[in-house]
C-alpha cells in the first residue's frame, strides 16, 4: 500500500504542491501577539464555568453577605453603610480575584504549554502581557458587577459619574500592578496547589487588615500601623474619596507611588523568572 501511494505523492498528486517555496507569513508584532493571547485568556471564561463564577457570582456574594451582616451592627443602618463599604468591596474581590493569574500561569507551566510556547516565533513577554489584558476585562465586569449591586441595594456615590469613573481606573491600575506579585507566585511554584494555598495566605490578611470595614481608629495600636502602609488601604481610601467626590491629590499619588513600586520590584522579577524558566 505504501509502495503505490509514495510515486503519486512524489509526482505531485499530494504532498508536492504544498512543498514549493512560498513566501513565510510575517512575524506578529509583540502587540498583535499579547492581543492574540490576552484572546486566549478571555476565551477561558466560556470554557471554564468556574472563572466565570468568580467575576460574577463571588463579588455579588461578597457584597450582600458583608453588607447584611454588618451593616446594622456597625453603622446602625444598612444604607449607610453601603456608602462606606461598596468602595471596599470594590477593592477587595478584585484584589481577591487577580490573585488567579498565578494558578492559570503556573497551570500553563505544569501542562508544557510554555514549551510550546518556546518553539513559536513570537514575542516571548507576549504570553504574560497577554494574560494581564486579559485578566484586565475580567477585573472590569468584576468591578461593574459590584457598582451595579451597590447601586441596587443603595449606594449612592456622591462624586457622581466622574468619581465612580475614577475609582474605575483607580482600581484597574492598582490590580494591574497586584498582579505583577500573583505572576512572580506563579512562576516560583512547583504546582497549582502551592500557588493557590500561598496567594490565599497573602491576600486574605492584607484585604481584612485594612479599612475595608471598619474605621482603623477602632483597631488597636500595632494593627493600625500596619493598616495605615498596607497598599489595599491607600487604594481603598482613595476610591472612597473618588466616590463621594472628597478624594484629595495626595491620595491618588500614594496610590500611583504604591503602585509604582509594585511593578518596579515584581515585573523586573516575573521577567527574569520567566526568562529563565525558558531557558531550560
Amino acid at each position: 500500500m505504501i509502495g503505490t501511494t509514495l510515486p503519486s505523492i512524489i509526482d505531485g498528486q499530494g504532498l508536492a504542491p504544498a512543498a514549493k517555496l512560498q513566501s513565510r507569513p510575517a512575524r506578529p508584532s509583540a502587540w498583535s501577539a499579547s492581543l492574540t493571547l490576552g484572546w486566549r485568556a478571555l476565551l477561558k471564561l466560556k470554557h471554564g464555568p468556574s472563572l466565570l463564577f468568580e467575576v460574577t457570582m463571588f463579588p455579588i456574594l461578597m457584597t450582600m453577605m458583608f453588607t447584611f451582616i454588618f451593616g446594622r451592627a456597625l453603622a446602625g443602618s444598612i444604607t449607610d453603610y453601603l456608602q462606606h463599604l461598596v468602595p471596599g468591596i470594590l477593592v477587595m474581590t478584585v484584589a481577591m480575584i487577580s490573585q488567579y493569574i498565578a494558578l492559570g500561569l503556573n497551570t500553563d507551566i505544569t501542562k508544557g504549554l510554555f514549551d510550546r510556547f518556546r518553539s513559536l516565533p513570537f514575542w516571548r513577554p507576549a504570553v504574560l502581557v497577554g494574560a494581564l489584558l486579559g485578566d484586565m476585562v475580567r477585573y472590569s465586569i468584576t468591578a461593574a458587577v459590584v457598582i451595579a449591586l451597590g447601586l441596587i441595594l443603595g449606594f449612592r456615590p456622591e462624586g457622581g459619574p466622574y468619581g465612580v469613573l475614577l475609582s474605575f481606573g483607580l482600581v484597574l491600575v492598582f490590580a494591574f500592578s497586584l498582579s505583577w506579585i500573583w505572576t512572580t507566585l506563579g512562576l516560583l511554584m512547583d504546582d497549582p496547589g502551592s500557588v493557590s494555598m500561598l496567594s490565599s495566605l497573602t491576600t486574605f490578611p492584607l484585604t481584612f487588615v485594612s479599612n475595608v470595614f471598619v474605621d482603623p481608629a477602632t483597631l488597636p495600636g500595632f494593627l493600625q500601623r500596619f493598616v495605615n502602609i498596607n497598599p489595599i488601604s491607600l487604594i481603598v481610601t482613595a476610591v472612597r474619596g473618588a466616590m463621594h467626590g472628597s478624594v484629595t491629590t495626595a491620595q491618588i499619588a500614594a496610590v500611583f507611588l504604591s503602585c509604582a513600586i509594585l511593578i518596579a520590584i515584581f515585573a523586573p522579577l516575573t521577567m527574569y523568572l520567566y526568562n529563565n524558566k525558558n531557558a531550560h
